[in-house]
């Protein structure tokens, strides 16, 4: 009779619900195998580059220039020419997971290619997944895995939804970041965002106000639309600490000074995002070129709003 192999031990790992205390319990060598990018490293290389730009990396393999196209994998090599171009102007990646998960498995490994490659050449640089994820608590736990263990990215763009037990696994993770999706800036964000309650609370406001109690400015962000305008000082009167991570400025036409005149606090708080206006700003085999040209205009915008706010 053949023996039934016994079961392999299992590897403890925190529950949705763990305080930072146990993680640390559970997981004691974190600290030491994934990097970190707390609020004053932020701080400091925002002040330091005078910027507080995020560039986007929506690589669309049918937008690449042909330069590219006869390598192994195209979208990690246009990656790596757009980051080397762009790294002294920023302070932030953002890739969104939707375009490399589009290519199947060759996609997702030029998003680990680029995440590793970033963290190696420029690890003072902040890297966002843009995945918005978000579900009950244990499949939200394994989304928190991947992303913070197997990736080591330093934030997560995540769905409020679901309510606290959805959001809460992300939290577990020391010296890593929840980026909660709060006021958008697509058309169909009134659909929900913009209702009110009885007593004139929106919904924005409800999640804003609600989440706060979940996390902290040390380890939350949110997401807010640059095409909100003043409603910036609507965020702000809720959460004025915390960094905004500001998507529509560029190509869907949102205003970075009206951003920063409501949108910024003491710390700067906020990291502006730009994609298509930078990536796709050349397509010809000069497109890094062309990248470092728009990145460099938006730091410099941005340097002259530091400095306007008495920031730099």
């Amino acid at each position: 009779m053949l023996a039934v192999p016994s079961a392999p031990k299992a590897i403890c790992r925190p529950s949705f619900g763990v305080t930072n205390a146990l993680f640390t319990h559970f997981l004691p060598n974190f600290a030491d195998k994934y990097t970190h990018m707390d609020r004053a490293k932020l701080t400091s290389q925002i002040f330091q580059k005078k910027s507080f730009l995020c560039v986007g990396l929506d690589t669309d393999m049918r937008k690449l220039p042909e330069c590219v196209l006869g390598v192994e994998d195209p979208l990690f090599e246009f990656n790596k020419a757009i980051v080397d171009a762009t790294a002294d102007y920023c302070v932030a990646y953002k890739p969104n997971l939707a375009f490399y998960e589009s290519m199947g498995s060759k996609g997702v490994k030029a998003f680990e290619r680029t995440v590793a490659y970033i963290k190696e050449r420029y690890p003072d640089q902040f890297v966002i997944a843009d995945a918005k994820r978000g579900d009950i608590g244990n499949t939200s736990a394994m989304y928190a895995r991947s992303f913070f263990e197997e990736n080591d990215v330093d934030a997560l763009t995540v769905a409020p939804y679901m309510g606290r037990d959805s959001v809460e696994p992300f939290l577990g993770y020391e010296g890593k970041w929840v980026v909660l999706l709060a006021l958008t800036s697509n058309a169909g964000s009134a659909d929900f965002q913009l209702t009110a309650d009885a007593d004139g609370e929106r919904l924005f406001e409800k999640v804003l106000r609600r989440s706060m109690e979940w996390g902290t400015a040390d380890n939350m962000m949110y997401v807010v639309g640059a095409t909100r305008g003043a409603m910036f000082a609507d965020v702000r009167k809720i959460a004025p600490d915390h960094f905004l991570l500001v998507p529509g400025v560029g190509v869907q036409g949102g205003s970075l000074h009206e951003v920063c005149k409501y949108g910024m606090n003491k710390d700067c708080g906020l990291l502006v995002n730009s994609s298509r206006g930078i990536i796709y700003a050349g397509g010809g085999d000069d497109f890094a070129e062309k990248a470092a040209e728009a990145a460099k205009a938006l730091q410099m915008e941005m340097a002259g709003e530091l400095h306007a706010a008495g920031l730099a």
